[in-house]
């Protein structure tokens, strides 16, 4: 249960700021994924107005990060603003940001919310061979996180209340689609030659297989990695907990944004069809900033995800905690680096 039980798929984050605004002052916030016309943007926007000590901005294009900093600028000019270039299809990239970030901070990150996601209709591939989808919105951003940890920790070691410190991870609800499947990430393999387990979820007259002979399925791949989201708080909150860091994972809503820009009209016909109740940015974000900051949510650590503003429960297969040490271990083997918690000397 969130601390306002009127909040619903029609608050708007730039409410849901207000509200909180005591969580917001001073504090260091790191916005990962920030574009003009985008979920990053409107939440950033929704910070800025209450008074942050530091925001960062960390995204793939400077140019269009620019664009953001100079509205909120505009509209917020006492405002400490920093922007981070980052490519989180390199991991390479995701080191240097993670070093710059860490510069730029100074001593503590409070809130970490980890907005940036990709949607791909071909079977394209990261700077390391991974699958697109899976390797930007979780690979990318599960190495930037552990990077950045240090600074997270240190903010619950200065903060007065435990649990404050937030990591957000933006999901879907489209996770249900899929979950992590720990024999094919890549999608190399058709649904029959991998374990039931890992296939995609099956209802009367809808499919999720690939059509013959192929192997990819751009939804099932993107189920995969938000699924991969939420397993990541999962993990977070259990390995963290003494640490006084939260992690959330949120689902927006159905929301337009510039995410559908790699879709053909067939593909965004279909995404069309998935929301009942169609939100702003602003209604998107809000969800997001209840997570990163209401302070109720910092007293039950069993709450790992959000929607429409309020306590919901994922998938079975996102929830799992067998599945998410499962998937924490493959991805520290897929970035080549093991992150320990409680143990402050491997930090």
């Amino acid at each position: 249960m969130t601390s306002n039980s009127t909040f619903n798929q029609e608050t708007g984050a730039s409410e849901v700021a207000k509200v909180y605004s005591d969580a917001v002052r001073d504090k260091t916030v790191v916005i990962v994924g920030v574009s003009p016309q985008s979920l990053g943007e409107s939440t950033a926007m929704a910070l800025a107005s209450q008074s942050p000590g530091l925001l960062v901005l960390a995204s793939r294009t400077t140019l269009k990060m620019s664009a953001v900093a100079s509205k909120i600028k505009a509209q917020h000019p006492d405002v400490r603003l920093e922007t981070v270039e980052v490519d989180l299809a390199s991991l390479a990239s995701v080191r240097e940001a993670a070093d710059r970030i860490s510069e730029v901070v100074d001593d503590k990150i409070d809130i970490l919310i980890n907005n940036a996601a990709v949607v791909m209709q071909t079977h394209a591939y990261t700077k390391e061979g991974l699958e697109m989808q899976f390797g930007t919105n979780h690979i990318g951003l599960f190495l930037l996180t552990n990077l950045l940890m240090p600074k997270l920790i240190r903010a619950a070691e200065k903060s007065p209340s435990k649990g404050t410190t937030r990591i957000v991870n933006l999901t879907s609800a489209g996770h249900i689609i899929s979950p992590v499947r720990f024999s094919d990430y890549n999608f190399t393999k058709r649904p029959e030659d991998i374990p039931e387990q890992e296939r995609p979820m099956s209802r009367p007259g809808v499919s999720f297989d690939p059509p013959p002979g192929k192997t990819y399925v751009p939804f099932v791949a993107y189920g995969q990695s938000k699924t991969a989201n939420i397993l990541m708080s999962v993990s977070l909150s259990e390995k963290l907990a003494q640490e006084g860091v939260r992690s959330i994972a949120t689902h927006p809503g159905s929301i337009w944004t510039d995410l559908s820009r790699d879709l053909d009209e067939e593909h965004q016909n279909l995404v069309s069809k998935t929301g009942s109740f169609w939100k702003t940015l602003d209604q998107g974000s809000a969800t997001t900033l209840v997570a990163a900051l209401d302070p109720k949510l910092s007293e039950d650590t069993s709450v790992i995800y959000l929607s429409d503003c309020q306590v919901a429960e994922p998938a079975a297969h996102a929830k799992d905690p067998i599945a998410a040490e499962r998937l924490w271990k493959l991805s520290e083997e897929i970035v080549g680096q093991v992150f320990a918690y409680g143990d402050k000397s491997r930090l």
